[in-house]
C-alpha cells in the first residue's frame, strides 16, 4: 500500500562505480578502466556549469544546493579546475568537495572512458528491461545465502535489494519460506550496499502483520513538493515472519536502502540491530548526464520517518548492540539462544533446542568416523 507512485523511489542505492536511475531502468556500469583519460578546457568547463545548474534546480535541499552551485562557478572562475588534465580526477575532486558541502554521501560525479548511453534520463527499451532482469536472475536478487543454524535459528545474507518486479519478488517468497519453520532469524546486511527501495517495502512486510496496515517509511520530493507514503503490502507470495525475534547485522559497509531497511524495523521495533553504525545515506535520487563521458548522481528527494520524523542521513544507523561487524553473527546468535532458552514451551521445547544445538558436533563426528574407515 502507497499514497503515491514515484519512479525514483528505488535509486536508494549507489556505489561507486555503479549508479542506478530510476525505477525500472537499466542501472549504468559508469566506470573508467586503463589509463587516465585526457579532459580538456572546454569540456572541464562545460561539465562543472552543467553540475552546477542540475545541483541548483534538482538537489533535495535548495540552500545546499545554492551552496554547491555557489561554489563550483566560485571556484572555475577562479580556475580553480584547471590541475585536472584527467575525467577521473576532476570527478574525484568534484565528489570531494559537493561532499564535503552537503554531507551528502549518495552524492557523486564519475567519469566513464566510454560514450554514455544518449537516453539514460528515459525508460529502458524492452532489451535494456531483459538485460535488467537477467542480471537480477544471475545475482539471485542478492540473496547470497539461506541457512538454518543449530538451534532452529534462520540466517539470511543479503547483499543487495532488487527490483521486486524484476524477479527479486518471487526470490523473495522462496527465501521467506525456507525461513518459515526457525524459532529466530538473523538478517546479515553488513555487506549490503543498498538498492530497490520497492524491496524494502516487501521484506519489512513479511516481518509484520497483515491485519493492519503499517506506515513503513516516507519520502519528501522536491519536484512538486510532495511526500509519498510507503505501507506493508497485505498480499504476499511467500510467509510472513511473525511472533518471532529478527536481528539485523549492520556494518560501517552498509549503505542506502540497507539502511533503510535496518532503521525502519528498528523504530517499528520489530527486530534488534548488531553490529556497527550504518553508512549514513538517505537521499534517493538519479543519474543526470554531465557530458558525454561525465555523469551525476544527485539527491531529489528524502526520506522521513514516520516514527522519528527525520532519516539516517549523514549520521548512520546506529544498532541495538554496537560490536565489531566481524563478531555480529556470533554475537546476534548468542542473542537469540539466550531468548529461546527462556521462552516458556516445556521440557520438550528445552530438550530440542538443546539437542539440536549439539547435533551439529555428532554428526562431524559421525562423519568423521565413517570417512575413516
Amino acid at each position: 500500500m502507497r499514497k503515491t507512485s514515484n519512479p525514483a523511489r528505488a535509486t536508494l542505492g549507489v556505489a561507486a562505480v555503479l549508479l542506478s536511475v530510476a525505477v525500472g531502468q537499466q542501472p549504468l556500469d559508469i566506470r573508467s578502466q586503463g589509463p587516465p583519460h585526457p579532459v580538456d578546457p572546454d569540456t572541464r568547463t562545460k561539465v562543472v556549469q552543467k553540475l552546477a545548474d542540475e545541483l541548483e534546480s534538482t538537489y533535495v535541499d535548495p540552500d545546499v544546493a545554492k551552496k554547491m552551485a555557489e561554489s563550483l562557478r566560485s571556484k572555475l572562475a577562479a580556475k580553480g579546475y584547471d590541475a585536472n588534465g584527467t575525467g577521473e580526477s576532476l570527478a574525484k575532486q568534484l565528489t570531494e568537495e559537493m561532499q564535503a558541502i552537503s554531507r551528502d554521501k549518495h552524492l557523486r560525479v564519475t567519469y566513464a572512458d566510454k560514450a554514455l548511453p544518449q537516453r539514460i534520463k528515459d525508460r529502458p527499451t524492452p532489451g535494456q528491461t531483459k538485460k535488467m532482469q537477467e542480471m537480477t536472475r544471475r545475482r539471485n536478487a542478492g540473496f547470497v545465502k539461506l541457512e538454518r543454524l543449530p538451534g532452529n535459528i534462520g540466517l539470511l545474507v543479503l547483499r543487495g535489494f532488487a527490483d521486486p518486479k524484476g524477479g527479486g519478488a518471487e526470490t523473495a517468497a522462496t527465501a521467506m519460506n525456507f525461513l518459515a519453520g526457525t524459532d529466530a532469524l538473523i538478517i546479515d546486511l553488513r555487506r549490503n550496499g543498498g538498492g530497490s527501495g520497492e524491496m524494502v517495502q516487501l521484506l519489512c512486510s513479511y516481518l509484520l502483520s497483515a491485519d493492519k496496515p503499517v506506515h513503513i517509511n516516507s519520502f519528501y520530493w522536491r519536484k512538486g513538493d510532495r511526500t509519498e507514503e510507503f505501507w506493508t503490502v497485505k498480499d504476499l507470495p511467500g510467509k510472513r515472519y511473525l511472533g518471532r525475534d529478527v536481528y539485523v547485522l549492520t556494518s560501517k559497509a552498509t549503505f542506502s536502502a540497507a539502511e533503510e531497511f535496518a532503521y525502519d524495523v528498528k523504530n517499528l521495533k520489530r527486530a534488534t540491530l548488531v553490529g556497527e553504525t550504518t553508512g549514513g545515506g538517505a537521499h534517493p535520487g538519479g543519474i543526470v548526464p554531465l557530458g558525454d563521458h561525465f555523469a551525476a548522481f544527485i539527491a531529489t528527494g528524502r526520506a522521513i520517518n514516520p516514527v522519528t520524523k527525520t532519516n539516517w542521513e549523514g549520521t548512520g544507523v546506529k544498532p541495538d548492540v554496537e560490536v565489531d561487524a566481524d563478531r555480529a553473527l556470533d554475537v546476534a546468535r548468542e542473542l537469540a539462544l539466550t531468548k529461546l532458552r527462556k521462552q516458556e514451551g516445556g521440557v520438550e521445547a528445552k530438550e530440542f533446542l538443546e539437542n539440536d544445538l549439539r547435533a551439529e558436533e555428532r554428526f562431524e563426528k559421525f562423519y568423521q568416523e565413517r570417512k575413516s574407515r
